[in-house]
C-alpha cells in the first residue's frame, strides 16, 4: 500500500500526477497539440505508468492499474473495491482501454456505484426471454464469485482475498482484462482463480496463464510465487490433459446444494 511506502495514499499520488502532468509535444507535421488535462485533455495508461515508475518506483504497476479502474467513474468493475461515498474516488473518466481524462461532473454520466450495477443486472435479466440462459449463467457466475470471495476457506483455510489499501482481489484488472478472484495464502503466494460456471474447456488454461504471467510481471515480488486455479461445474478431459503439463495450476469442480426450512404460520 502506498501509504506505508511513501507516506501518501495512492489517491494522493494520482492527484499529484494530474497536477504535474504536461502533455508531450506533438511530433511530425500536421499533428495537433494535446490539451492540458484541465482543458479537457487526456493521458494514456502508459504515461501514468511511466510517471509512477520515475517518481514512485516502489509502487507496483498492478496497483496503479487497479486505481485507474477505481477512480474511473464509468468503469463497471470499480464497484468491487472500497469506494468512498463522498465522491473522493470520482476523479477520472475512461475514454477507452488506454486513455483517460478528468471526470466532469456537470456533463459526464453519474459515477457507477454498486447499487447501479445490481439494478442494471436485474433489468438485463428481465429484458429478453431469448437471452434468459445467458443472463442466468452470468448471474450464477456473479453469485459464485461473490460467495467464494467471502468464503475462500472452502478452498483452503490458508487463503484470503488479496487487498492493497482499498483495492481488493475481486475482478482485479490485468492489462484491460479482469481476474475473477486474486487471493493470497499464508506463505504470501498469489493465487489467480478463474471461474467457469458451466464446463471448463482447455482454452481456459491459456487465459489463466496469461493472467498469471501478468501478475508475475507487474505485481508479484521477485521471490513471490504465482499459482493458478480453475473452478468449473465440470472439467473437460481436454482441460485435464492440458493442465497435466503445467505446474502450479490446480483444477476444481464445484457442487451446489440447497436446503429448505419450513416457516410455521
Amino acid at each position: 500500500m502506498a501509504g506505508t511506502i511513501y507516506n501518501k495514499s495512492t489517491r494522493e499520488l494520482f492527484k499529484e500526477f494530474i497536477d504535474s502532468f504536461v502533455p508531450p509535444p506533438a511530433k511530425g507535421l500536421g499533428l495537433i497539440e494535446r490539451k492540458a488535462l484541465a482543458e479537457g485533455g487526456h493521458f494514456t495508461r502508459q504515461e501514468i505508468l511511466a510517471w509512477f515508475q520515475e517518481h514512485y518506483p516502489k509502487l507496483k504497476r498492478g496497483t496503479v492499474n487497479a486505481h485507474l479502474i477505481v477512480m474511473s467513474t464509468n468503469a463497471p468493475s470499480r464497484v468491487h473495491h472500497n469506494l468512498r461515498p463522498n465522491g473522493a474516488d470520482d476523479l477520472l473518466f475512461q475514454i477507452d482501454g488506454k486513455n483517460f481524462r478528468l471526470y466532469v461532473k456537470n456533463s459526464d454520466p453519474a459515477p457507477i456505484y454498486r447499487q447501479d450495477t445490481e439494478l442494471q443486472t436485474e433489468e438485463d435479466t428481465d429484458d429478453s426471454e431469448t437471452n434468459c440462459g445467458e443472463a442466468h449463467e452470468f448471474a450464477y457466475e456473479r453469485d459464485l464469485k461473490n460467495f467464494l470471495a467471502h468464503n475462500l476457506q472452502v478452498i483452503s483455510p490458508s487463503l484470503s482475498l488479496y487487498k492493497d489499501g482499498d483495492i481488493t482481489g475481486v475482478e482485479f484488472p490485468v492489462g484491460g482484462r479482469y481476474i475473477d478472484i486474486l487471493a493470497v495464502n499464508n506463505r504470501q503466494d498469489l493465487l489467480v482463480i478463474e471461474l467457469k460456471v458451466s464446463k471448463g474447456y482447455d482454452r481456459a488454461i491459456g487465459q489463466l496463464l496469461r493472467y498469471m504471467a501478468w501478475i508475475e510481471k507487474n505485481l508479484a515480488e521477485p521471490d513471490q510465487r504465482v499459482k493458478g486455479m480453475i473452478i468449473a461445474r465440470s472439467i473437460s478431459d481436454d482441460l485435464r490433459l492440458a493442465t497435466s503439463r503445467v505446474k502450479d495450476v490446480e483444477l476444481f469442480e464445484y457442487e451446489l446444494s440447497i436446503s429448505l426450512k419450513k416457516i410455521e404460520n
